[in-house]
């Protein structure tokens, strides 16, 4: 086995063993025997030692959680100056001229310096200003691939850009329920994540690191090199992920740059554009640098395919905090091979600089390819201003007797009603605007407006509560806003407001009548499922049954629970008391409650341990109905069947939503003649 096939080994074994290193203390259960963890882990530590390289999630190399007060500063050793810019393609190949090139991808994360010393992490540091960074040794040990140890034993330094992935922050985003709460995008998350002072959130967050330079080695058995090719080849021997590169001529360059752009939407990682550096280091080196940029790179920005379109309204998008955001509505456009007719202005100050009215001629563009934005206002047509409140028709900016007015420069009138809306969307309450950091931010000032509430309506009638087909989150949206959803019990009034309901786009006669039926079925329904329904912080379904169970199944005596009593209940701590009890303490919380009681028909659950008595489970893969597997587990296990770690021939049945997976347990239990099962076959066959 040589070097190369050595680190692809370390890279596929360590967090295979990490992962069963960690359910087998955490989750109490297996993925694999102890024979073959035994046997896995020896041959890791081999190849360690044989390599020098030791990655962040190795087993044996541990690392340890910190809480930090604050983030030292450093100043780096030398400027880290940002790249000249270029969108155009002959302009890089100029650049180049005779030299030899290397193209890279140019990451869109928070870039990073790394030192090793004695083969060992021994410092990060971010980029910060240019001049001095904050230092996160702590938060890069527990970054996804890191090596914590390589074989080389003098001092290294190299520069990475860190990122988390596309489908790591869409994973992390679907564990929020509160949409508001939701990460923007992953250069934030990853930024937010990098700089934590407690590593151990770091470490949730599944940060990578992509090594792009070498920037100093030295050491007795240092190497020399000419080339920047050779130094990130050299780089991954040393067990780096390194940036994806080409090298590249002058002749041959654009089509590099083609080969990068057909792979923009198939990337599991954001980037923001290429880098092209001199691949002949001493020549880069000559060149020395400007004031604000060195001379041996250049960034490309891909270049923006625009159109110019007209601007036809401003829609105004609600949000549970009360934050109203733009959207610029205007004629569709073909942009990258998609039609495009909307793109989030984020807030009034931007409307402002670009002096947005109703029929303006606008130019819009998709940044980095994928997001729509607008790049310029050719008509810019309205001017706004702060003034004094002297009449209804502006709009107040909270606390203060101030009024945003927006003039039409083509006729002199005031044109704020059809550019800001003075009623919330949602509730048709007054909106005013925030003014912070120079910041102009449309809020709602209804502290119970509906838009607050679409993701709690959209909660009780999920599968796992009241299990109401046909009221998606989007279907839910279109009834509040329409005023025919005001509390919850109100689902169950539906059917006296048919023709209303019928009138709703994309809604009709069929659709009503469907979920009119679908509403009478949930009628009937066990209490744990309203009392999940609810949406209380921290209480899952199994919560929900442990404690209905704990309360006899009835409503009265479950919202009378005193925390002592929770916490007594087997599998309750005292977060989960807490969140509890609170919920029912709050009045409005118990009223509606009650009236949504009142609509039902409570059934008695079946009792703990005869539905699943005598049954073992095995749970792999990810669950979609369930919190977590932990949460099914705890189902299985009150319903008095039993969930184990290794599929046996005593086990009944496995669990994996994906059945065609060849997975050593999917393997195993087909060599067994064990069933397995997805999610959906569990709760049809015993109910969820």
């Amino acid at each position: 086995m040589n070097q190369e096939e050595k680190i692809a080994r370390i890279k596929e074994l360590t967090p295979l063993l990490s992962v069963a290193a960690r359910v087998y203390e955490q989750e109490d259960r297996e993925i694999m025997s102890n024979f073959e963890y035994d046997k896995l882990y020896d041959e890791l530590k081999a190849l360690e030692e044989e390599t020098g390289i030791v990655l962040s999630e190795s087993p044996t190399h541990k690392v340890g959680y910190e809480v930090l007060s604050e983030l030292p500063k450093e100043k780096h050793e030398s400027p880290m100056l940002s790249l000249n810019k270029t969108k155009s393609r002959e302009e890089l190949a100029d650049w180049l001229g005779s030299q030899k090139g290397v193209l890279s991808w140019k990451m869109d994360g928070l870039t990073v310096v790394v030192t090793y010393r004695n083969g060992e992490l021994f410092k990060a540091v971010t980029r910060g200003n240019g001049e001095v960074g904050e230092v996160i040794t702590n938060n890069v040990r527990v970054f996804k691939n890191i090596p914590q140890s390589i074989p080389f034993k003098g001092e290294l330094v190299i520069r990475g850009e860190a990122i988390i992935r596309y489908s790591d922050f869409e994973k992390i985003n679907e564990a929020i329920a509160d949409a508001d709460a939701k990460y923007k995008n992953p250069r934030n998350l990853c930024s937010g994540s990098v700089r934590q002072l407690d590593n151990s959130i770091t470490a949730q967050r599944s940060v990578y690191l992509y090594a792009f330079a070498l920037i100093s080695q030295t050491g007795d058995d240092a190497p020399a090199f000419d080339y920047r090719s050779e130094q990130l080849d050299y780089l991954e021997s040393l067990g780096f992920n390194v940036v994806e590169r080409k090298k590249v001529s002058a002749s041959d360059i654009s089509d590099s740059v083609s080969y990068f752009a057909d792979k923009i939407t198939s990337n599991d990682f954001p980037s923001d554009g290429l880098v092209l550096l001199y691949d002949d280091i001493a020549y880069g080196n000559s060149l020395g640098r400007t004031a604000k940029f060195p001379r041996d790179g250049i960034a490309f920005k891909w270049a923006d395919e625009t159109a110019v379109t007209t601007l036809r309204e401003i829609e105004w998008s609600a949000s549970r905090t009360g934050l109203i955001n733009p959207v610029a509505i205007f004629d569709p456009v073909e942009l990258e091979g998609t039609t495009v007719s909307r793109a989030s202005l984020h807030n009034i100050s931007i409307m402002k600089d670009l002096m947005l009215g109703i029929g303006d001629s606008i130019s819009v563009y998709k940044a980095n390819m994928i997001i729509p934005q607008l790049a310029e206002n050719l008509t810019r047509s309205a001017e706004y201003s702060i003034c004094d409140a002297a009449n209804e028709d502006t709009i107040k900016i909270a606390d203060t007797d101030k009024a945003l007015l927006i003039t039409d420069k083509r006729n002199g009138c005031s044109i704020s009603k059809q550019t800001v809306s003075s009623l919330c969307p949602v509730c048709s309450c007054p909106t005013c605007i925030h003014l912070e950091n120079d910041v102009m931010t449309l809020y709602c000032v209804n502290p119970d407006c509906d838009a607050k509430k679409i993701k709690l309506f959209a909660h009780l009638v999920s599968r796992d509560a009241l299990n109401i087909e046909g009221l998606s989150e989007s279907t839910v949206e279109k009834l509040i806003n329409a005023g025919l959803l005001h509390k919850q019990s109100d689902i169950f009034r539906l059917e006296e407001k048919k023709e209303r309901f019928i009138e709703l786009e994309g809604l009709g006669e069929k659709s009503f009548n469907n979920l009119i039926d679908s509403i009478n079925k949930a009628r009937n329904t066990v209490l744990s499922r309203v009392i999940y329904g609810l949406g209380i912080a921290n209480i899952g379904l199994a919560n929900a049954r442990l404690i209905c169970k704990y309360a006899g199944d009835d409503p009265e005596a479950a919202i009378a629970l005193t925390s002592d009593e929770l916490t007594a209940i087997e599998g309750i701590g005292d977060v989960l008391a807490a969140s509890y009890t609170e919920y029912f303490l709050n009045n409005s919380n118990l009223d509606n409650f009650r009236t949504l009681l009142s609509e039902l028909s409570l059934e008695k659950e079946a009792a703990a341990g005869d539905a699943l008595s005598g049954k073992v489970f095995v749970i792999t893969g990810s669950v979609e109905h369930f919190a977590n597997r932990n949460e099914l587990k705890a189902y299985i296990e009150s319903q008095g069947g039993k969930v184990t770690g290794s599929v046996t021939n005593k086990t009944s049945f496995l669990i994996n939503n994906d059945i065609t997976s060849n997975s050593s347990k999917n393997k195993t239990a087909k060599q067994l003649g064990i069933e397995i099962i997805t999610e959906d076959d569990f709760i049809s066959r015993f109910g969820s």
